[in-house]
């Protein structure tokens, strides 16, 4: 486990037990009913963080079986919380990912959020993405994007040759927002001018894994 066990969070008594139960069997909860605490500074948005990593070899384990559900939080002090005992970027091995969406949106293309949405994916090489990733999940949760709703969620994506930022957002075909987040990531992640940026819609990659399974059923 990525994280060690915090029990700072203040979760309503009333929450619906079930959601334990579903993601015990294989779905994913959300919606978690967290509050920040006495005195601290509430989010705009609840966020939950997500893990997860692909054994070495096996190229076609299903994306929902490895995905980790972790924690959700409502405020900076909880994000720090948790985010002091998350294993480094540098620490982590093979090929594992790190999933920051806001809270009800599910890390994944089909969710309801994402399917219309797109990404903007940064690659970078090694050494650069502890930097970087801690810039773009601080940046996503002050809102310093000023594109409304429209973020979705980060995540981090550690590959043994380079590792992968991704910046998830609703509407891929509104180009004036898509290109507002653009440049605010190249601001707050002051990216080297060589830097490989660019956008991918949710649709197109639906499209690609749909090729690949057709060319290989048995995958």
């Amino acid at each position: 486990m990525p994280v060690d066990e915090i029990s700072s969070l203040k979760i309503e008594d009333s929450e619906d037990e079930s959601q334990e139960k579903s993601y015990k069997n294989g779905k994913i909860p959300v919606k978690k009913c967290v509050k920040p605490g006495p005195g601290e500074h509430q989010l705009q948005f609840n966020y939950s963080l997500w893990f997860s990593r692909r054994s070495p070899g096996k190229q076609t384990q299903n994306y929902v079986q490895n995905l980790k559900y972790i924690t959700t939080f409502a405020s900076v002090e909880q994000f720090w919380a948790f985010y002091s005992h998350l294993v480094r970027p540098t620490e982590l091995s093979g090929h594992s990912d790190y999933h920051i969406f806001k809270d009800g949106i599910r890390p994944m293309w089909e969710d309801s959020a994402n399917k219309d949405g797109g990404k903007w994916i940064i690659r970078l090489k090694k050494g650069l993405a502890a930097r970087c990733w801690e810039n773009l999940i601080l940046a996503m949760l002050g809102e310093q994007f000023m594109v409304g709703e429209e973020i979705c969620g980060a995540v981090l994506s550690v590959r043994y040759q380079e590792d992968i930022l991704s910046l998830w957002n609703r509407t891929a075909n509104d180009t004036v927002t898509t290109s507002r987040i653009r440049d605010t990531l190249k601001r707050v992640l002051n990216l080297p001018p060589n830097t490989i940026i660019e956008y991918k819609m949710h649709v197109d990659s639906i499209k690609s894994v749909q090729h690949l399974r057709k060319l290989n059923p048995n995958s």
